[in-house]
């Protein structure tokens, strides 16, 4: 018999005496895919990428977002039965999953003791690209242990986009959801030499893709199509009121006068892993309910603290995803704005703007002021290049 403390070559050994009962218990069950309710070791895998990320900080951001922010996307976006859903920056996979779970949520019955689609119903199907080997590898997974069939493809989507129909355009989904790293930096070249004509709407600034990935997003959407996408907050109100040009400006008001900005909801401060900051959802749709309009949703207030984060409760989800369909304006919750009261604040969208909760005055994020600074220091360069081409041209500089 081996001791429980005994050691080889530096490894602990489990006793012959423990490991027999621990057969024994683990025996008594049934543990396939068909024996549980998929959900089950989906809800155990994502408890365990939520531990990872908590203990992983700054970088947990790359393949994480909080259940409940997927969750309230999922709920923005209603798939309905056989709908293709994409994230270009999949992660671990979970906002596609949430995806999943809400078509479950509505259209799924019980057999058995575990939630199904019935045959009538067509399940969604599922496309992610994600170009961290490792998280990709997370992503594959969490699409087995939910027992779904997703098309997961590694690759650096900005540069080499892996959906591509016969003649090498881009594929279309009807749904896009997405998180992608917010005010990630890419050579303006990337944009300017696009094979795949995605940037019709401007070139963004080197120091944020953040309207970058919107462009390949709303590219990426078919004629009737939907998406939800987590931003930085600074996405819907940098660059407005400045005197100067703004490359993130210019693109917003030609998305707003283009009338595919449906709605932005304002999230609460220090939910995401990688930073403190709050972030928005950008609701795109080509096929809006209400021309002409925006709803704009402050929830900065709606959350429950947490340590290390705090989060929503299925409440304040059930409190934002209704004022959405409905379409209703609430005071010191939500407001809707037509397109000329956008111009006239300079084509800023952020809820907080038109929607008072009767807080203190905002503090801008360090990261918010440092991608400003950034920006900032980018369109001076660019003056400085001009004001020197002129200079040359009437023979004052070589």
């Amino acid at each position: 018999m081996v001791d429980f403390n005994a050691t080889a070559a530096g490894q602990r050994i489990i006793s012959d005496e423990h490991l027999a009962a621990l057969i024994e218990v683990l025996s008594r069950h049934r543990l396939g895919l068909d024996d549980v309710e998929p959900d089950l070791l989906g809800r155990a895998y994502e408890y365990l990428l939520r531990k990872f990320a908590e203990g992983q900080g700054q970088s947990a951001g790359e393949f994480y977002t909080p259940r409940e922010v997927g969750m309230l996307m999922a709920r923005l976006l209603e798939p309905e039965p056989g709908m293709t859903v994409y994230d270009p920056a999949c992660g671990s996979g979970g906002l596609l999953i949430k995806c999943h779970l809400r078509l479950l949520e509505r259209y799924g019955e019980d057999e058995n003791g575990r939630r199904c689609l019935p045959s009538r119903i067509a399940p969604l199907r599922l496309f992610g690209q994600e170009i961290n080997p490792a998280t990709f590898a997370m992503a594959r997974m969490n699409a087995v242990i939910h027992d779904l069939e997703a098309d997961i493809r590694i690759g650096d989507t900005m540069r080499q986009p892996a959906f591509r129909d016969t003649a090498g355009r881009l594929q279309t989904f009807d749904l896009v959801t997405a998180n992608p790293m917010w005010n990630q930096k890419f050579p303006t070249e990337l944009y300017e030499n696009d094979p795949f004509e995605r940037f019709r709407y401007g070139a963004p600034p080197s120091s944020s893709a953040d309207w970058g990935w919107l462009q390949h997003m709303l590219a990426s959407l078919n004629e009737r199509g939907r998406m939800v996408v987590v931003l930085d907050t600074g996405a819907v109100s940098r660059g407005s009121g400045n005197q100067g040009v703004s490359r993130e400006r210019d693109i917003r008001k030609a998305f707003v006068e283009a009338d595919l900005i449906e709605a932005v909801v304002l999230l609460p401060e220090n939910l995401f892993y990688n930073t403190t900051a709050p972030g928005v959802i950008l609701v795109i749709n080509r096929q809006k309910r209400h021309a002409g309009k925006i709803l704009l949703i402050n929830a900065s207030k709606l959350f429950a603290k947490g340590r290390p984060k705090n989060y929503l409760t299925d409440e304040h989800i059930e409190t934002i995803a209704p004022l959405y369909h409905g379409w209703c304006a609430e005071p010191e919750l939500s407001a809707v704005i037509s397109r000329d009261e956008a111009a006239r604040n300079d084509y800023n969208l952020s809820p907080s703007r038109y929607v008072s909760t009767n807080g203190g005055e905002e503090v801008l994020p360090l990261e918010e002021a440092l991608v400003r600074l950034e920006e900032a220091e980018e369109e001076r360069a660019e003056a400085e290049r001009n004001l020197q081409e002129v200079l040359r041209a009437l023979g004052f500089a070589r």
